[in-house]
């Protein structure tokens, strides 16, 4: 088999890290990291361009490992709620995907790439999960995201301001109907 070198541009999972000089098939590299700018071939002028740029790359590094940690620390509370229909089993109809978590994570304001959010497989039945989600090469989180069945009210498992809102509808529904 052919191997080749190359100088990684950027972390790439099970590989290497950025500015590392790694042995790869000569297929993986040609079709894979080149064409997506994540290597480039180890000549000598390729390692002392890098080389030049290893200081901003350090920069650039722990800028974006101390961003991480700050969004960790926002997003260590964060709990994400999907309904969906399920069966009386607790079997859903469909499941959560990463996608679904990453769409709900934008609704909230956090730009998260759905290949950072490690679900194993899909969440296919009710309950709590715990999905962890890399920020970082260095930096990992644990979310927590709740199934819950659509159209159905679990008590206990509403905040105090949605019980307060329930109990106000069903106040109102009573005044309406007895007038």
């Amino acid at each position: 088999m052919a191997h080749t070198k190359v100088l990684l541009r950027e972390d790439v999972d099970d590989l290497g890290a950025r500015g590392e000089i790694v042995r790869v098939r000569a297929g993986y590299a040609r079709n894979y990291l080149l064409p997506r700018n994540l290597a480039v071939e180890a000549s000598t002028g390729n390692v002392k361009g890098i080389e030049a740029e290893r200081a901003a790359l350090l920069k650039k590094e722990a800028k974006e490992r101390s961003t991480a940690e700050a969004q960790s620390q926002q997003m260590s509370s964060l709990v994400l709620e999907f309904k969906r229909k399920s069966g009386e089993q607790g079997a859903l109809y469909g499941s959560v995907t990463s996608m679904d978590v990453a769409e709900a994570l934008k609704e909230k304001g956090y730009e998260i790439d759905r290949h950072r959010i490690h679900l194993r497989e899909p969440l296919k039945r009710l309950g709590e999960y715990s999905v962890p989600v890399r920020l970082h090469r260095e930096v990992t989180i644990d979310l927590q995201v709740k199934v819950q069945p659509e159209g159905e009210v679990i008590v206990g498992h509403l905040s105090p301001e949605e019980e307060a809102n329930l109990a106000k509808a069903s106040e109102t529904e009573e005044t309406e109907s007895s007038e």
